[in-house]
């Protein structure tokens, strides 16, 4: 939902510049916030694992045993191997699926759902100033089971990371998002370098005012405040670089100058400012150009 400013909106702020906004009250006890939190931000893990492997499930088909994983061409030149394969066979060039996908239709929808959460939790949704609900979330990823069903009826292998994070964010374990996992017990909350205390309410950490938005860090407890953010964002960082550097090149090449041409140009003309601030800069006498 588009934010109205009538709640306090926590926008959780990464490192890396991911986040999402989340709407709540002064009333709400920080415990309640942070379980909230963590709620919305393991169900993010969750899309990011589930989005991509949906798309691959689609081409490729469900997932090989660990044991049997590796390239079908290989496999079948130099083990023999006896592959399965249906209608819709594509060779994963990972070598981690079947290769047997559900078919152009099919895979269309996965890639449909699979869009769609990931459009819904983007970062982007920040600066549209759209807040995050888990009820929302959990929509996206109840239409991704859905489609799954659909393109395979019989289930798929217990050992599918897409079945694993589909079932609960148990399965994220040993995924490339799995050490980002946050546990509400031994999870903390940081807005401005002060934390927000456990047995306490939003309103002790930022005041009884609905109408307020401030920027937080959501980490694991002991890891003291976070960092905070450099005064410049590294975009502006590189373009002050380059202004300086294209005026160290102005001053070498001036330096190096060894005629007095310059003097005649209006940035050397010590009274130009003057004029300028006047308005009347531009004026010249009768006769002159």
């Amino acid at each position: 939902s588009i934010l109205t400013f009538e709640m306090v909106i926590i926008s959780v702020k990464k490192p890396d510049g991911d986040g999402f906004l989340y709407e709540t009250t002064t009333t709400t006890s920080n415990d309640d916030l942070i379980a909230q939190l963590c709620e919305i931000w393991n169900a993010r893990l969750r899309v990011r694992i589930l989005a991509p492997s949906l798309r691959e499930l689609g081409k490729h088909g469900p997932m090989k045993k660990i044991e049997e994983q590796g390239l079908d061409e290989v496999k079948e030149k130099y083990e023999d191997a006896n592959l399965i394969k249906n209608e819709f066979y594509v060779a994963d060039p990972s070598g981690l699926r079947t290769g047997n996908g559900p078919g152009h239709e099919l895979a269309a929808t996965l890639n449909r759902v699979a869009d769609d959460a990931e459009q819904y939790c983007d970062k982007s949704q920040v600066q549209a100033r759209k807040n995050l609900t888990l009820e929302e979330i959990n929509d996206k990823i109840a239409n991704m089971r859905g489609a799954v069903m659909m393109a395979f009826p019989m289930g798929l292998p217990e050992w599918d990371t897409i079945k694993l994070a589909m079932d609960s964010v148990d399965g994220l374990e040993g995924t490339g998002v799995g050490a980002e996992v946050m546990d509400p017990e031994n999870a903390a909350l940081w807005v401005a370098g002060k934390e927000f205390m456990k047995g306490q309410l939003v309103s002790d950490r930022l005041g009884k005012n609905e109408k307020t938005k401030v920027i937080a860090k959501l980490q694991k407890s002991g890891s003291g405040p976070p960092q905070r953010e450099p005064a410049v964002s590294e975009e502006e960082r590189k373009a002050m670089m380059a202004h300086y550097f294209k005026k160290q090149e102005e001053m070498k090449k001036l330096a190096e100058s060894q005629d007095d041409d310059y003097l005649a140009s209006a940035w050397a003309d010590s009274g130009n400012m003057k004029r300028s601030l006047q308005g009347v800069g531009d004026i010249r006498a009768p006769g002159l150009r």
